[in-house]
């Protein structure tokens, strides 16, 4: 296997790790992983909540939370309606959770019938409307149920869409469609539904809550330059910049109603930072005969955030944090409205413990869904899992005491391979309604019967994965030959639809092609479909559209529904769609290291961040900092070099499959795993060799005991 360790040049790691402060071998790392402007290292350094984007830059977000809010005022009766799988069901419970505790009058849709079709369904609004209810939200659904949510307006429910799927060519006309792939300002469109349904959570909370909601508002900064006077004007609303104003003023030259300054700041709550000193710098500018009506925010922010007491903003501006990552040059405005969100951030105690629950969930729906854990998604996803090591929420707790996570901390490893697929069980076997109602629990008692009851279904899903694969494998392996061994095809009777999608993915990673599972139920025929190597599915499902009943999902991962009589048409057109595939990235990639690491770094210590008065070891750290680890950021890859094999012994549960290795580094002795490698020992490597190896590092729990541990990616006899 090849190892590949791009070079770079010094001055650039130099100037990243003065820039932003962090040691030159994270700054090496960044930016060997292309990381390198400051709103993607951002996320990485930081932790803070305040870097989350505001839900109200998401597309049709204001138009969401004002239909809710008068859901809550005219007493409607409300649905929650989510899809089945993990993102669906955590983004279900989310919002009735929430919409609960606030006082509306709120269901959930319980999937009767396990053969349902995804998304939003006819037979959901008409027996939602039969029982006079009146809006619907969807949550991981929607945005292609353009026929459904008609149907909808003609019985007279509203809907309220929040969805991530890509678009259709026609959107539904809902009272409100909340999506980031929308057109719009908000710049991360990577979101899992539950991480929506959260921001819908979160701009509900500030709207309940906060005295500034829907207010238009004015920060107003003026400063000397040269001969003029700068006057920067920031028009706020709900804490999203909507528009900004600068006028350059020589003194007694011009008059205040020949600018464009009473127009922009008509109906405006105008807010400045140190009154004096502004109105004195107006008066400069436009001499005595004018008064802006201002309010000056320094004192009462001052006393919220004491850094800041006393302080002019060109001197905050020295110390601003969030304004090193901006990939701009930071003024004294940027600075002020900086200010005036955290402060009303922290007045309104906008992340609070209800938030820390609600991140639990969002979490585990990002995760699921396999978003790039990247940009805001890392904060949602590292601070969930801190939330849920802190303080499990009702149902998540029970889950993890059966499944054997507590007392030690939690990785996002632990919830894609342990708790999500309890959760997604429920789903993939047609009782979602299982998993909604555990994590919706009202008793200890209720929600323990139904953690073991979701535990012994995903047992089942195991048992039948395993069943259908057996089949499918071998089927799949022959079609290849068939789509010009570019595509892997399945198909069965009778399969429940849940489990297509997990037939499909280890299809695409046996295969290491697009591969396509589909179960035959009558005269309907459900697909799911994921990609390999960086195909994007869409390309594909657009050119076969008209032959499905409806279809949608994600680049690299979607689904669809149609009708047997169009199988074989389809099975043809895919024929010339494989033909002519153009994969982006090679079958099988060389090892990306990311950092070499000498011998003494493998045994040197540094203080504990979490454990005061303890060490850990500095590479462990180094891994810890870069957690989450998922989709778009692999596990930290290293090179050491000169390890010195000092023992081997071969294990496995069905055969002695794998090696485990002690590695002599000097002062420190690793245990080592290398999977699947039985058969190189005394090839490749034997006891007693100097090796090189790339490799991995993690925490080894076993007994309430914690190891540091390696895990071998390649090794070969050091030359």
């Amino acid at each position: 296997m090849e190892w590949n360790k791009s070079e770079l040049a010094p001055d650039d790691v130099k100037s990243l790790t003065e820039k932003y402060g962090c040691d030159p071998l994270t700054a090496s790392i960044l930016l060997r992983r292309g990381i390198n402007t400051g709103e993607e290292i951002c996320y990485f350094l930081e932790d803070d909540l305040r870097h989350l984007r505001n839900p109200f830059g998401l597309p049709g977000m204001e138009d969401a939370v004002e239909r809710i809010l008068a859901a809550k005022e005219e007493g409607e009766k409300v649905m929650v309606f989510g899809d089945r799988d993990v993102d669906g069901i955590t983004g279900t419970v989310l919002l009735t959770d929430f919409l609960r505790r606030s006082g509306f009058d709120v269901i959930w849709w319980n999937f009767p019938d396990k053969d349902e079709p995804y998304g939003l369904s006819i037979k959901a609004i008409e027996t939602f409307a039969a029982n006079y209810g009146t809006l619907i939200i969807t949550v991981d659904c929607g945005i292609s149920n353009r026929d459904e949510i008609a149907r909808a307006a003609e019985l007279g429910v509203g809907v309220v869409v929040t969805d991530h799927h890509n678009l259709p060519e026609h959107l539904p006309d809902a009272d409100a469609l909340v999506n980031p792939k929308l057109p719009g300002r908000y710049s991360f469109q990577q979101l899992s539904g539950c991480a929506v349904a959260y921001k819908l959570i979160s701009a509900l909370r500030f709207a309940m809550k906060s005295e500034v909601y829907g207010e238009p508002i004015c920060l107003i900064n003026v400063r000397p330059s040269n001969d003029a006077m700068i006057i920067e004007i920031a028009k706020i609303k709900n804490l999203c910049l909507v528009d900004t104003l600068v006028e350059s003023i020589v003194p007694d030259m011009v008059n205040i109603h020949s600018t464009r300054l009473p127009e922009f700041l008509a109906g405006q709550q105008i807010l400045c930072w140190d009154l004096p000193v502004q109105q004195k710098l107006l008066t400069q500018a436009f001499g005595t005969g004018v008064e802006i009506q201002m309010l000056d925010i320094a004192e009462e922010i001052g006393k919220a955030i004491p850094q800041t007491a006393g302080k002019s903003l060109l001197r905050l501006k020295e110390m601003s944090k969030i304004g090193k990552y901006s990939g701009k040059s930071t003024g004294e405005l940027d600075v002020l409205i900086n200010l005036f969100i955290s402060f009303i951030q922290k007045k309104e105690n906008i992340h609070d413990e209800e938030n820390e629950a609600d991140l639990q969930l969002a979490a585990l729906g990002t995760i699921a869904d396999i978003m790039p854990l990247r940009d805001e998604n890392r904060l949602i996803v590292r601070k969930g899992i801190e939330a849920m090591q802190k303080k499990p929420r009702p149902g998540i707790s029970e889950l993890l005491f059966k499944l054997d996570l507590t007392g030690r901390p939690i990785s996002s490893e632990d919830i894609s391979w342990t708790l999500n697929p309890a959760i997604n069980a429920s789903g993939r076997m047609g009782e979602a309604d299982k998993a909604i109602s555990l994590l919706l629990g009202e008793t200890v008692q209720e929600r323990e019967a139904l953690a073991s009851n979701v535990i012994a279904l995903n047992d089942k899903r195991k048992a039948l994965v395993e069943e259908v694969y057996r089949k499918a494998e071998p089927e799949a392996y022959k079609s290849l030959s068939v789509y010009s061994g570019n595509m892997a095809v399945y198909s069965g009777e009778n399969i429940l639809p849940g489990l297509m999608g997990l037939i499909a993915n280890r299809l695409s990673d046996r295969f290491k092609t697009p591969s396509l599972a589909a179960s035959l139920n009558g005269d309907r025929i459900k697909g799911s479909l994921r990609s390999a190597r960086d195909y994007d599915l869409s390309f594909m499902l657009e050119q076969c559209a008209d032959l499905f009943l409806r279809y949608g999902g994600h680049d690299f991962a979607a689904g669809f529904d149609m009708e047997q009589s169009n199988w074989d048409t389809f099975l043809k057109r895919l024929i010339t769609i494989a033909a002519n595939m153009e994969f982006k990235a090679p079958v099988e990639e060389a090892l990306k290291i990311d950092a070499e690491i000498p011998l003494a770094y493998l045994s040197k210590e540094e203080d504990d961040p979490k454990v005061r008065g303890k060490k850990d070891l500095y590479l462990l750290q180094l891994a810890d900092r870069f957690e989450p680890y998922g989709e778009k950021n692999r596990p930290l890859l290293f090179l050491s070099r000169s390890l010195k094999i000092n023992d081997i012994m071969l294990m496995g549960k069905e055969g002695l499959k794998h090696v485990k290795l002690t590695l002599d580094t000097g002062k420190f002795k690793w245990p080592a795993i290398y999977w699947n490698a039985a058969e190189r020992v005394k090839v490749d490597f034997d006891k007693g060799d100097t090796v090189d190896i790339v490799y991995t590092v993690n925490r080894n729990w076993f007994n309430g005991t914690v190891t540091p541990q390696i895990m071998v990616k390649d090794l070969k006899r050091h030359l």
